[in-house]
């Protein structure tokens, strides 16, 4: 289902130009004048520029914003996606586990062409159709991925439609920043070049860009809500604690759809993947490496990255793309920062699919032992840690299907020896337990409320990653009805009538709205699932950071 959805957005982003209507919109942007397209209820404005080309000399470092704009500027094509890298599926694995996959990705790695280029740095802004630069609409700002994502990926049309539909119509803008070796390289070079974490410069840039100018588009840049998905939510939840958690009224709430403050350790404990790309680059003898990756074609250094562990590969979610602690972006680790308080004061939801962890555990189906799996754990996700410090962790997660991931199916869906056992393990390390991790530490602080979707099972794979989002952008179903509502009041209640009550999450009694299928697609329930198992692990890596 979640690759034809993919498909779906993307053909989106370009049935939005192909069957737009003749009158074109225009907007005066500075000097110049913004030509859009408008498909039903919905214009777009597509590719505007927030920052200039990172190219030759401006490669690899922090994102110039654009001084102005002057002429006729034609937004009705596809914006260009920043090079992107797609992490191939082990095809190696067992038949069962495969087909699986294969049902999985699909479409995701293939989908809708759409040009890809270094000159990359724009926004899309979709309103509705006839919205008045007066009208001083909320904002929803999304982002979406370290290796794989783009603005031609997330068409906003279904969520303004239905903003329209609900009468709480809505601004939404969607990203493009620089990705992989171009956006989160890692290293000591990096780090004393002052150029970490450059994809999350390049958001904040952009949420710049949009407090300046998304009034002629209609919005209100007093009301900007960001959103994010898997990358693009731990995106999200680190701009709520870079700059000692001053967001400098960029934006005042937060959405987050799998992805938290994440439990990465300094950006130099990447040294020996930039050591890796260099190599690959042909760099390794420069004076200056990193003056080096510069000057080399882009299609080398996308290449010199695909040579590095990728998500679908043996070390699963244990890859060198995640942000950590830069110096400068980020200070510190940043769940560390979250225990200093040093986060935005501003509401947000946050939320996962059951079985986050299931996809990201198929590359390293060929773990079969005891020994093996505590060698995976401590080598790719706690290598500063003593083994033996480590044997809680292997007993709170033991080789037991039933406990596993997709979570409440018995002895089923054991696709390899230990992969039910890798999926619920690594699907807490990186998002569930960051997301309770969160909660827990805010929820006395700020307003925020939690979900958890289980809709849209993938066989073998049960609730994947991915499965909360896809729907609620493509289809505008009730989660996008919450989301909506937030954007607009800052408190997802009285959304729609085909809504519920959603209380406020709290550590003690941890509510969170659950969404099914079937007759009763919304629920209240309690946030309890692995409950000491994730507080293991979220002990370890704040000791001992990934």
């Amino acid at each position: 289902m979640l690759s034809r959805l993919y498909f779906f957005l993307q053909l989106a982003a370009v049935l939005s130009v192909t069957t737009a209507i003749p009158s074109a919109p225009t907007v005066k942007l500075d000097r110049a004048t913004l030509i859009g397209s408008t498909n039903g209820s919905v214009t777009s404005f597509m590719g505007i520029p927030f920052a200039e080309p990172p190219l030759g000399n401006l490669r690899l470092r922090l994102p110039k914003p654009v001084s102005g704009y002057a002429g006729t500027i034609n937004a009705t094509l596809p914006a260009t996606q920043c090079l992107q890298l797609i992490p191939p599926v082990r095809t190696d694995m067992p038949a069962e586990m495969l087909q699986d996959m294969e049902a999985y990705v699909g479409n995701v790695l293939t989908g809708v062409p759409i040009p890809e280029g270094e000159d990359c740095l724009t926004v899309n802004v979709q309103v509705p159709a006839g919205t008045k630069p007066e009208d001083k609409l909320p904002v929803i700002v999304v982002s979406r991925g370290f290796t794989i994502g783009s603005s031609a990926q997330m068409p906003g049309d279904a969520v303004v439609t239905r903003s329209v539909q609900l009468g709480k119509p809505v601004v939404y803008v969607a990203l493009n920043y620089r990705l992989h070796a171009f956006g989160f390289l890692g290293g000591k070079e990096v780090k004393e070049a002052g150029v970490g974490n450059l994809g999350l410069h390049d958001q904040r840039e952009a949420l710049r860009w949009v407090q300046k100018h998304i009034s002629v588009f209609g919005g209100d840049p007093k009301k900007v809500t960001i959103w994010g998905s898997s990358s693009g939510a731990i995106s999200s939840s680190l701009q709520m604690v870079t700059n000692g958690g001053n967001n400098e009224g960029l934006f005042r709430g937060a959405i987050m759809n799998a992805g938290s403050p994440i439990p990465t350790g300094d950006i130099t404990e990447l040294q020996q993947f930039y050591d890796q790309i260099v190599a690959h680059a042909g760099c390794a003898n420069a004076t200056d490496t990193l003056d080096c990756l510069r000057k080399i074609p882009a299609a080398n250094l996308t290449a010199a990255a695909a040579t590095v562990p990728n998500l679908f590969d043996y070390t699963g979610l244990a890859t060198p793309w995640p942000p950590r602690a830069d110096g400068v972006f980020l200070t510190a680790p940043p769940q560390h920062l979250v225990l200093a308080g040093q986060v935005a004061k501003i509401p947000f939801m946050s939320g996962d699919a059951l079985d986050e962890g299931t996809i990201f555990a198929t590359g390293s189906f060929n773990v079969t032992t005891e020994d093996q799996f505590r060698d995976y754990v401590h080598e790719f996700f706690f290598p500063r840690t003593p083994k033996a410090l480590l044997a809680p962790i292997f007993n709170l997660y033991p080789n037991d299907p039933a406990q596993g991931s997709p979570v409440g199916t018995g002895d089923a869906n054991q696709l390899a020896p230990m992969y039910k056992r890798m999926a619920a393990f690594q699907g807490d390390v990186i998002f569930q337990a960051p997301r309770r991790f969160f909660l827990d530490q805010r929820s006395s602080k700020q307003p925020t409320w939690s979900f958890i979707s289980k809709r849209g099972s993938s066989p073998g794979l049960g609730y994947a990653h991915g499965s909360d989002f896809l729907p609620a952008l493509a289809f505008g179903n009730e989660l996008t009805d919450y989301i909506i509502q937030f954007a607009t009041h800052l408190d997802p209640n009285g959304a729609s009538n085909r809504t519920i009550a959603w209380p406020k999450y709290d550590s003690v009694s941890r509510p969170v709205l659950t969404l099914h299928d079937g007759d009763v697609p919304l629920a209240i329930e309690t946030d309890d699932v692995r409950l000491l198992p994730m507080q293991g692990v979220t002990a370890v890596g704040i000791v001992s950071p990934l």
